[in-house]
C-alpha cells in the first residue's frame, strides 16, 4: 500500500512535525488493535512497524520536497482491506503534517 500526501512545507518543517506526531500513528488503527513502533534511520525516512492480530506489517514514511509517501507492506491477510486502509491513512496521515 502506498499513499502520497502533498505538502507545501520545507523538508525541515515536515521533519519537525513528523517527529512531534510520530507517537500518534498507533491511533490510525482502531483502539487496541495495533502495537506500533517507529524509528528514524535517516532524517528523511521514518520506519513504521505495526503488529496487528499477530501479523507484522513493516512500512515507512519518506519525506520528499513536495510530498510525503507512506508505505506499508500489507500481508495477504490484510490485502482485502487495502482500500479502507488507504482511505484511513489519507485521512489520518494529514495529522502527521499538522502544526
Amino acid at each position: 500500500m502506498r499513499v502520497t500526501l502533498p505538502h507545501n512545507l520545507t523538508k525541515e518543517e515536515v521533519r519537525r512535525r513528523m517527529h512531534k506526531h510520530a507517537d500518534e500513528i498507533g491511533g490510525f488503527f482502531p483502539a487496541g488493535l495495533a502495537k506500533v513502533t517507529t524509528g528514524w534511520p535517516n532524517e528523511d525516512r521514518m520506519t513504521i512497524t505495526a503488529e496487528v492480530m499477530g501479523q507484522i506489517i513493516p512500512g515507512g514514511v519518506e519525506i520528499r520536497e513536495n510530498d510525503v509517501v507512506i508505505e506499508m507492506d500489507l500481508p495477504l491477510l490484510f490485502s482485502v482491506m487495502k482500500g479502507p486502509l488507504e482511505a484511513a491513512v489519507k485521512k489520518e496521515g494529514g495529522r502527521l503534517l499538522a502544526p
